[in-house]
């Protein structure tokens, strides 16, 4: 504070000598602004109409003894909500509920006083960003009804969230890291995985050593959502319900043979005929195949020529068709933190 006091002297030296405050602010390495902030708290409370501690207000003793009582051994583990009834019960009045609050709140003491382990704060999972085909995936497991209750059969599917193309899929009658493993096996036959980023839950599958060493053997990074969010996981969950709530979809299967050729049934329309919202309703087989540039080139062409023949009945500029560059998955805030997987 002595040092404040003194730059401010200063302040006001150059003030009366003719310069300004702020060129004054400015030669001594701070805003004037923080002057001013500092000048205030010099000064204190100027306001007129200031109000006085209410008579009311718990003394500094009876807030003392609020701690020293939700920190005791015995009510460590309890709300204010528990608190105050059982002293209650027993004859004894502190404050009331939102007083406690008031005063765990201000010591911070709120939210954890045991000497339990605090629970940690879970970090969202890596931002991703693709620019083109196979560079970040999404994949997941989802039950499947049988015509036997409490009997299911589980669909294993990759996604690839650039095009949204269904790129590797199998059933089987449990699941298994292990299943999971040869899925990524029989993908890696087909193309090269070397810098795919392949994101899922955290699933016993998803995390088992198996499945693991098959990624690492295939130069394939993982990335994980965060305990019970499936936000973090939302190409896969969005492309279930597809599945599921599709109109064709039969709501359960006698044999595993009929759910494999339903399903064959079903890539084929979603990756070769489903025009898909969220790429400019192209399917996705075009987008990943780099066919859609060329479609939506066409659509803008046709809406142009249009305008061009009936220019009254176009109030605005055509729809764009543009084509969507990139794709996220789990973006920060300050998109610099999204990591490139071009």
């Amino acid at each position: 504070m002595d040092i404040r006091r003194s730059f401010s002297v200063l302040i006001e030296e150059a003030v009366v000598s003719g310069a300004s405050r702020d060129k004054a602010c400015e030669i001594l390495g701070f805003d004037i602004r923080t002057f001013q902030r500092w000048d205030k708290n010099l000064e204190g409370d100027r306001r007129k109409d200031r109000k006085a501690a209410p008579k009311n207000a718990l003394s500094v003793e009876e807030k003392m003894e609020i701690i020293s009582c939700c920190c005791s051994e015995r009510f460590v583990n309890m709300t204010p909500n528990e608190i105050v009834p059982t002293l209650a019960e027993e004859g004894r009045y502190i404050g009331s509920e939102s007083s406690f609050y008031r005063v765990l709140k201000a010591n911070n003491l709120l939210s954890h006083r045991s000497e339990t382990k605090p629970r940690k704060a879970r970090k969202s999972p890596t931002a991703l960003e693709a620019t083109g085909p196979m560079q970040a995936c999404s994949w997941d497991i989802t039950y499947i009804l049988t015509d036997i209750k409490g009997r299911y059969y589980y669909l294993y599917l990759i996604e690839d969230i650039w095009s949204r193309k269904i790129v590797e899929w199998r059933i089987h009658e449990e699941e298994s890291a292990d299943h999971a493993a040869r899925m990524m096996l029989g993908l890696g036959d087909t193309m090269d995985l070397r810098g795919l980023y392949l994101h899922s839950d955290n699933g016993a599958p998803m995390k088992g050593a198996t499945m693991l060493a098959t990624l690492q053997r295939l130069q394939v990074m993982p990335s994980f959502s965060r305990p019970s969010v499936s936000n973090d996981n939302p190409y896969s969950e969005s492309l279930f319900k597809t599945l599921k709530y599709g109109v064709t979809y039969p709501g359960f299967f006698v044999t595993i043979e009929d759910a494999n050729i339903w399903m064959l049934n079903f890539v084929d329309w979603y990756n070769n005929k489903h025009l898909h919202s969220g790429i400019s309703y192209v399917t996705p087989g075009q987008r990943h195949d780099g066919k859609d540039k060329d479609i939506l080139q066409r659509r803008a062409a046709t809406y142009e020529k249009a305008k061009s023949i009936n220019p009254e009945r176009w109030s605005k500029d055509c729809k764009k068709w543009k084509r969507i560059e990139s794709v996220f998955l789990n973006p920060n805030k300050i998109r610099k933190e999204v990591l490139k997987v071009a």
